[in-house]
């Protein structure tokens, strides 16, 4: 029964997806086309270039975290949901931010490994005390 119930619940925790483990693929924001206004070379770490775009029907400018591009390069970004502003962060929109897909599997496991553990300790329970046999 135990067994059984460990099965049931790795299967849905599988079938859940990767919300479940924290894990969101999902875009936060909006694509927008942005022409780089001010580019920064690739020569030191942190660097920011200034780009241009229209969102929401208004002109806005805002810091792309990134290096390489020639002025007047037209690049697509990607908006945070509600910016507002001129102090906008952006990022690239072919750039991923965040997530390894190496967490899904190991909150799988340590999943399975607290099933594991919550059913030897259901079965110890209900094993009740071993008595030493005398001779």
């Amino acid at each position: 029964m135990a067994a059984g119930a460990v099965l049931l619940v790795i299967f849905l925790a599988w079938f859940a997806g990767p919300g479940l483990f924290g894990i969101t693929n999902d875009a936060q924001g909006t694509t927008v086309q942005a022409e780089v206004v001010q580019p920064a070379p690739c020569a030191g770490g942190g660097a920011t270039e200034t780009v241009k775009f229209e969102f929401g029907g208004k002109p806005m400018e805002g810091s792309l975290n990134g290096c390489g591009h020639g002025k007047g390069e037209r690049i697509e970004v990607v908006v945070p949901d509600g910016a507002s502003g001129d102090a906008v962060s952006v990022h690239a929109a072919d750039a991923a931010a965040g997530a390894s897909d190496a967490r899904r599997p190991l909150g799988l496991a340590l999943l399975v490994f607290s099933c594991f553990a919550g059913g030897m300790y259901v079965f110890l329970v209900l094993r009740g005390p071993r008595r030493l046999a005398t001779a």
